[in-house]
């Protein structure tokens, strides 16, 4: 395994997309993207279509953090080629989407804090793909995959507009809240204790120094930006759904979180979650967010609503939250395999 970037039987375009959708967001984003778009071996050489994969990321990830390198570890896009190339499974066109806010991420919803980006997924970046690639242009042989919040969009997405999608895959995906979030909330109060329980104020501090250079960086991160795009005000600024210096929960508020949880959403989504054709389910049995329980929590719910044990791939896997990437290609590969063609 070489240390440095890999040559690809396949190719992948990095291109831009100008979003109307993103344009004049709350938090004032670019709204030009980039987008990559990986071609299997094979593309150029035919007029052949393709299913397509749209690869979501974790919070604070960005679309050029795909090319990351760590020791003796290759990034998605080489283990996806590798997938296609070795030929473990049928060709398939592969969408990494940005989704990146001035908070470190969106949870790919539409929110008057942080801006449209479920929309711009959908009704933006699904439409340049297929008006620019040979894609075959049903959700039949259209999927979504991502992990952790990644995991979340890849869950909630299908549910939303199943008109697009028709299978996905979640690793260690954001559900089953009160695991997840709640001991998370009881970090960020004492995190808070020296910003005298002013988000605001360590926001300012953390914007004049190196991020993630002190210990509360992470656990805020996440606190504000999940609130502005789960319970944002009327005027947009983000709400925390607990008290800043007690804890206590803000019901009114944490019922806005509670309602984005997909162990919540599946039975009012029923429909959409029996239509699909494969769905895949993972997480580490030692998750720091407790999501290998959200991970058996969703399974379950989508058994007890009717959806068919056959289309569902369920493991839990020793592992943390992090260091999952070699995930990533056995879903996709898993995936490919069940798209229409």
């Amino acid at each position: 395994m070489l240390p440095w970037r890999g040559v690809l039987a396949g190719r992948l375009d990095e291109a831009v997309i100008e979003s109307e959708l993103l344009r004049g967001n709350p938090l004032g984003d670019p709204h030009e993207r980039p987008v990559w778009v990986y071609l299997p071996p094979g593309y150029d050489d035919g007029d052949e279509s393709y299913p397509a994969v749209y690869v979501i990321q974790g919070y604070t990830g960005h679309v050029s953090m795909w090319g990351n390198r760590t020791p003796f570890r290759q990034p998605f896009v080489e283990t996806a080629d590798q997938v296609f190339a070795s030929d473990e499974a049928p060709p398939c066109i592969v969408v990494y989407v940005d989704a990146w806010t001035t908070y470190g991420g969106s949870q790919f919803v539409d929110s008057i804090g942080t801006g449209r980006y479920h929309s711009y997924l959908c009704d933006e970046v699904v439409p340049w793909v297929d008006a620019r690639y040979r894609t075959i242009n049903d959700r039949e042989s259209r999927a979504i995959s991502g992990k952790s919040s990644g995991g979340f969009g890849a869950m909630i997405t299908p549910m939303l507009r199943p008109d697009l999608f028709g299978a996905f895959a979640t690793h260690a995906g954001d559900a089953l809240y009160e695991f997840c979030y709640l001991p998370e909330f009881a970090e960020a109060v004492r995190h808070l204790r020296a910003y005298d329980g002013d988000i605001d104020r360590w926001w300012d501090d953390f914007r004049s120094r190196p991020a993630f250079s002190k210990a509360e960086d992470e656990a805020l991160i996440t606190a504000l930006g999940c609130s502005a795009a789960f319970s944002p005000g009327e005027d947009g600024r983000p709400v925390l759904p607990f008290d800043p210096r007690t804890g206590v929960v803000r019901q009114d508020v944490w019922d806005r979180w509670l309602a984005w949880d997909p162990v919540r959403m599946a039975p009012a989504y029923a429909d959409a979650l029996r239509s699909q054709r494969a769905i895949w389910i993972d997480a580490g049995t030692r998750d720091d967010y407790f999501l290998d329980l959200g991970a058996q929590a969703f399974r379950d719910e989508l058994i007890r609503i009717g959806v068919a044990e056959g289309t569902v791939r369920f493991e839990l896997f020793d592992a943390t939250h992090a260091a999952i990437d070699f995930r990533y290609p056995m879903a996709l590969a898993w995936l490919a395999h069940r798209l229409a063609r």
